[in-house]
């Protein structure tokens, strides 16, 4: 890959690169890099969101450079504050052990394990006393803490924040001087602390590191940030079967951002797929390319192709009506719950009938029997719905205008 390819590949998908010149500058010295990113063990499984990390490391990987997986072990007991309104509860250390280990178990269906090194942070912060912390937290001062949004917003709401938050940003930020990173790569809302990893590095006198950030993956839902919490995400653990029909389950348009950040694919083989779409290819059958791709990759190739053929069975014209016309149905840009649209799809003569059903497990989504109440559905998809074994409806969900 010439030198041009290469920069173009390890922007892919970043949402910002600072400083490009640098980038550009240390690449071309011809030297591996060392390229850094941390997770914190927070809970027990990493999720698709996680993985957009992941796969820029294996691109920097392919391309011959040293990846770091570091596991915030220690900084996991302080609790990142990044894009939080209030305090996070500390973990205990048996909890931050236990999910550090599946946290290593579940990194190597990416990364190739005889080209990662896996690191602790607790390795050199665990050994610092209370008068190097004060040395460390001389560097930055509460000016600065607060020029960060989060912390901002939380003072001037008047919401409490802990001494402790501070010094989050300060051992992420001495990571990459124990490390000498060369690059490191988080989530957008990591920027304040990767950058914290450049000042700290040229004030330890190293040259400063190279901060890539890449975006949130939004969830099932197409909103929120993928998150255990909020029911939106796609474990990378799940059955291949669960795996695919929430990747199908996905908007059309979400389905682009997917390809994007959690393909291997070749962007311009992306690109192809994008004009085939425009050129009338049916966006199910794209989407269940990306669907078989990542179950592969997560459980191998022949669980990817049943997980494939049992969604068909479920969703093919045989399980359903040839005859069921397609409902078109405009929604705004919030979205349409999913009792609303039962109601709407006149499958329910209700909400209150929808609901009932849902929490009945009545009712399925494109043969996957959805559970979710609050689940909202956006413009840019189609969808088999379902409730019982003989009421079917197919809907088409344009954007409203």
């Amino acid at each position: 890959m010439n030198f041009d390819d290469q920069l173009a590949e390890l922007e892919r998908g970043a949402h910002e690169v600072l400083l490009k010149a640098d980038l550009v500058r240390k690449v071309a010295r011809g030297k591996p890099l060392r390229v850094k990113a941390g997770f914190d063990p927070t809970a027990p499984d990493l999720h698709l969101g996680h993985t957009v990390l992941l796969n820029k490391m294996r691109q920097f990987q392919q391309l011959g450079h040293e990846v770091i997986f570091l596991i915030g072990d220690f900084t996991g007991l302080i609790g990142d504050p990044s894009g939080r309104n209030q305090t996070r509860p500390a973990l205990t250390p048996e909890e931050v052990q236990a999910n550090a280990r599946t946290y290593e178990r579940q990194v190597f269906k990416i990364l190739d394990p005889e080209r990662t090194r896996v690191d602790f942070n607790s390795r050199w912060l665990s050994p610092m006393h209370a008068a190097d912390f004060v040395r460390l937290a001389a560097h930055y001062t509460v000016a600065r803490m607060l020029e960060r949004d989060d912390f901002a917003k939380r003072y001037k709401g008047g919401q409490p924040i802990a001494i402790h938050e501070f010094l989050y940003p300060l051992a992420q930020g001495y990571d990459s001087v124990a490390l000498e990173a060369d690059v490191e790569l988080g989530g957008t809302d990591q920027k304040f602390n990767l950058l914290v990893g450049r000042q700290l590095q040229s004030d330890y006198g190293q040259e400063p590191q190279v901060v890539i950030t890449m975006p949130l993956l939004e969830g099932t839902d197409g909103i929120n940030k993928m998150s255990k919490s909020l029911g939106n995400y796609i474990g990378i653990a799940e059955p291949p079967g669960d795996m695919f029909g929430k990747v199908m389950s996905i908007s059309d348009e979400l389905m682009w951002r997917y390809f994007e950040l959690l393909s291997f694919r070749p962007l311009g083989e992306i690109t192809d797929l994008k004009r085939a779409a425009g050129e009338g290819r049916n966006p199910r059958d794209i989407k269940i390319e990306l669907a078989r791709e990542l179950a592969a990759r997560f459980h191998g190739a022949a669980e990817a192709q049943r997980a494939e053929r049992d969604f068909l069975a479920r969703v093919s014209d045989r399980a359903v009506p040839a005859d069921l016309p397609p409902r078109l149905l405009q929604v705004n840009a919030a979205g349409i719950t999913l009792p609303a649209l039962l109601k709407a799809a006149g499958l329910a003569a209700s909400t209150s009938e929808a609901t009932r059903k849902i929490g009945e497990n009545a009712v399925r989504i494109d043969g996957e029997r959805v559970s979710d109440r609050t689940l909202v559905l956006r413009a840019g998809a189609d969808h088999v719905l379902q409730i019982g074994s003989k009421r079917f409806a197919r809907v088409k969900l344009e954007p409203e205008g």
